[in-house]
């Protein structure tokens, strides 16, 4: 049986604002306030597993052992058909410079790589999230969003974070760059991750 989560603080373990701003918007009507790695000094844990679960994992029992509170970790990224999958859990390495992340750099590879295979269109994708809540005694829960879709070009919209202005969610003509916060939050992969937690955590 799924463990409740009774607390009304959760440490998010993750160092990225955008992250932490909507996971504050999804928790928030719960009356559950988030509290940032970045806020609380923690490192920031060497991601070496090759599946989302598996680096949420580290994250989150990294975060719990530093600090002694619960906390929840997410790892996502988008996975192009076309390329295999790419870049999946390398969603974020791929935007790596000397200087810190480059996404802008990060699209123009992926789009790139799409049009050196000349992949037929639609280019279809999917931006995946997991997130683990782990306790003090080991314990942890695992749960899974996603939201297909397709890739477009050029970059459109300056909202949201990431491939946002380059992801274009089924069902709909704009991208998540140009979707307003709280529409992406309710259909997005982080959403539909947070949705499963709050059905299965809380009462």
């Amino acid at each position: 049986m799924t463990r409740k989560f009774t607390g009304d603080r959760l440490l998010i373990a993750t160092h990225n604002q955008g992250k932490l701003d909507e996971m504050g918007h999804l928790l928030g009507p719960l009356g559950v306030s988030v509290v940032g790695a970045a806020e609380l000094g923690l490192n920031e844990p060497d991601e070496t597993e090759t599946t989302f679960a598996g680096n949420a994992r580290i994250k989150a029992h990294a975060a719990v052992k530093a600090t002694g509170l619960p906390a929840m970790a997410d790892d996502s990224g988008i996975e192009i058909d076309a390329l295999g999958g790419a870049p999946g859990v390398y969603t974020a390495d791929w935007a790596e410079t000397p200087n810190g992340r480059d996404f802008v750099m990060a699209m123009e590879r992926a789009w790139s790589e799409l049009e050196k295979i000349n992949a037929p269109e639609p280019r279809t994708a999917r931006f995946c999230c997991t997130l683990v809540l782990a306790w003090p005694d080991g314990h942890d829960e695992v749960f899974e969003g996603t939201v297909p879709g397709r890739i477009v070009w050029p970059m459109r919209g300056s909202e949201g974070h990431g491939y946002d202005p380059v992801f274009m969610p089924d069902g709909y003509d704009i991208t998540f760059g140009e979707m307003d916060r709280w529409e992406k939050n309710r259909i997005s992969h982080r959403g539909r991750a947070v949705e499963a937690f709050v059905s299965a955590c809380f009462d």
